[in-house]
């Protein structure tokens, strides 16, 4: 969040940020005076990022991923997966609760147990796919 006039915005609303390679940022302002309140606002971060000002753009350059960062990253990514598989699990919840409540309104026993399986086939397909990202992306993540 960078200060601009008093309010606290995104970086990406005071300046154009653009990747100029795999591991290099630019940071243009759209504004020159608002170079230096940018390049504090990425060090105040802490990020483990430098930035370089050359007096019109402020440029990132992304250190090289070492064992541990990759680990960090590893673990981060499945946290963030539970967290996407806590939502399915949540919306089969809902869906289920959902179905009951129709079952008390009148729906059929027989169908209320169909879509009961379908919600839980839905659930399990979802849970699956993210699971198969996770593996994915740890190997991509690990991978030098």
């Amino acid at each position: 969040m960078v200060d601009y006039y008093g309010a606290h915005v995104p970086i990406n609303q005071v300046a154009n940020v653009t990747v100029m390679d795999a591991r290099t940022l630019n940071v243009q302002p759209w504004e020159k005076n608002m170079l230096q309140p940018i390049e504090r606002a990425i060090i105040a971060a802490n990020i483990g990022i430098n930035p370089q000002n050359d007096g019109v753009n402020i440029r990132l350059f992304l250190p090289p991923l070492t064992e541990e960062r990759r680990k960090e990253l590893v673990k981060k990514s499945q946290s963030e997966g539970e967290v996407s598989k806590i939502g399915i699990r949540g919306s089969r919840r809902d869906a289920i609760e959902h179905i009951k409540k129709l079952q008390k309104e009148g729906l059929s026993e027989d169908a209320a147990k169909d879509a009961e399986g379908s919600v839980q086939q839905l659930t399990d397909k979802y849970i699956t796919i993210v699971e198969k990202h996770l593996t994915q992306k740890e190997k991509e993540i690990m991978a030098i």
